[in-house]
């Protein structure tokens, strides 16, 4: 059965879209069957692996509005065992029409859960909020993974995200775990980052991946291309970057599967 995992921060340009993107490419490069789920109405997720707005005909807002059989919205991308359920425009009204519907958080969930047998992972790339699309989030993934970046002020930010998976968790989701924090757009020249990682690690401990991410020019060059880094640029940090990062979660979930 496959694994749901949430990528979620409340702020935003802390790498959040980058990192959904270019895990679930290198998880799909390595052989296991992938589903993105862009749940941002920006559909940065969806440009940045090369489905344009324009080409959208179903999206995961007609599969949590109009209840659309999510197998409808499925589309397949450029790279081998990656497929998505894009984001439209349309989803910036959802969190309104979801207020009075029943059982609001858990409309996602509904979507998502026949889609496990079908996939070895669903990534699911977040609002930079905690509204209610988050929330619905969170409360069918089985993990999020929260991208932070490596400046002062993302330290306050994770506290908030922190203390919200703590109320899902005691609500409406007690299995969510957290599948590790990842550092963002290192520059190892800059002593605040090399602060930044100490005092994350300190706090966070095993909560944090040990791959970093660091700043590098193909990674924010590639979703112009349409294509995640490692289509791009195989060789670059960036790729190696999340190719480790995705070995480091499958080590991770295989260490759990057999605990």
């Amino acid at each position: 059965m496959g694994k749901i995992i949430a990528i979620a921060n409340q702020k935003g340009g802390v790498g959040k879209t980058t990192t959904a993107i270019n895990l679930s490419a290198s998880l799909a490069l390595l052989d296991y069957k992938v589903l993105l789920i862009d749940a941002d109405p920006q559909a940065n997720a969806s440009s940045g692996i090369g489905i344009a707005t324009h080409q959208v005909e179903n999206s995961i807002y007609d599969c949590m509005i109009n209840e659309l059989s999510p197998l409808d919205a499925i589309v397949e991308t450029e790279t081998p065992n990656l497929y998505l359920i894009p984001a439209h425009l349309d989803l910036v009204g959802a969190e309104i029409e979801l207020i009075n519907r029943p059982d609001r958080e858990h409309v996602m969930k509904a979507v998502l859960n026949p889609l496990r047998d079908h996939f070895d992972f669903i990534i699911i790339d977040c609002l930079p909020s905690l509204g209610l699309i988050t929330i619905n989030a969170l409360t069918c993934a089985d993990s999020v993974i929260v991208p932070m970046q490596c400046e002062f002020f993302a330290l306050e930010g994770l506290g908030k995200l922190m203390n919200t998976i703590k109320l899902v968790r005691k609500s409406l989701n007690p299995n969510l775990e957290i599948e590790g924090i990842v550092l963002s757009m290192y520059d190892g020249r800059l002593r605040l980052a090399r602060e930044v990682v100490a005092e994350v690690r300190e706090h966070f401990k095993e909560q944090v991946f040990n791959t970093i991410i660091h700043r590098n020019a193909r990674l924010g060059e590639a979703p112009g291309l349409g294509k995640p880094v490692a289509l791009y640029d195989a060789t670059c940090k960036g790729a190696l970057n999340f190719l480790n990062l995705a070995k480091e979660i499958l080590e991770k979930n295989m260490v759990e599967e057999f605990a």
